[in-house]
């Protein structure tokens, strides 16, 4: 019995989050995501927390498997106790948390027990805003903007076109409520319960969830099916 244990490997995730959506702005890093938890692709969960403060001069964001998300911020506390314990006057920064989650899912990975989450690593540090990812596979890199799951293709055009290093923290919040709106209209895994994050040099905050302002009077949402073929 304790060796079957040992060798099993969850196939697929059951509780998930949807997207995460971030940029840099113009004193540090904006992030927001949806408190929606799907349990296959019923909305079971309304109320979960997918952004995270970690240490002094980093906010995480995760999309998919809510449960390998609370391992990862496990594997977090651990990292950051560990080095405070060390009492040196140093910190660990955001590019060496994007580093240590970028091996820890590499190495999940390698042993085919991968944590099913794609992360999104902000942070602000003597100065320099920092912004990158990566996956459930180890794939990472750094940007400007980044957003995954179903806003890599919805919410990343949106930022090409509109965001630039200049932007204000009421211009950054504007941007990110357009994007999370695009992203409400069009993913079955969204809710209308949105949470938005800031880190700067004095730290993080995590805002009040709100609801978005939403219209669904077009005519395409009246009639999704109107001149396909072989529709009613």
């Amino acid at each position: 019995m304790g060796s079957e244990a040992e060798t099993q490997r969850t196939l697929y995730p059951y509780v998930t989050g949807s997207s995460v959506v971030a940029i840099k702005y113009k004193d540090g890093i904006l992030m927001a995501a949806d408190m929606g938890g799907s349990y296959g692709s019923t909305l079971r969960y309304k109320s979960i927390e997918r952004l995270k403060p970690i240490g002094k001069h980093s906010l995480l964001g995760a999309s998919g498997e809510i449960s390998d998300f609370q391992e990862i911020l496990r594997y977090l506390d651990e990292l950051i106790l560990n080095d405070n314990m060390w009492d040196d006057g140093n910190s660990l920064g955001p590019k060496e948390v994007h580093n240590y989650l970028t091996s820890v899912m590499y190495n999940r990975r390698n042993k085919f027990n991968p944590l099913w989450n794609s992360l999104v690593l902000g942070g602000v540090k003597n100065g320099q805003k920092y912004l990158g990812t990566v996956n459930m596979i180890g794939v990472n890199y750094e940007d400007n903007h980044i957003a995954t799951g179903l806003g890599n293709h919805l919410a990343r055009p949106i930022l090409r076109e509109e965001w630039n290093e200049n932007l204000t923290f009421e211009d950054g919040v504007k941007l990110l409520e357009k994007c999370m709106r695009v992203l409400l209209y069009r993913d079955r895994s969204a809710v209308n319960k949105i949470q938005i994050s800031k880190i700067t040099e004095e730290g993080a905050t995590l805002f009040p969830p709100f609801s978005l302002k939403t219209h669904w009077e077009f005519s395409a949402f009246r009639n999704p099916t109107a001149g396909a073929e072989g529709s009613w």
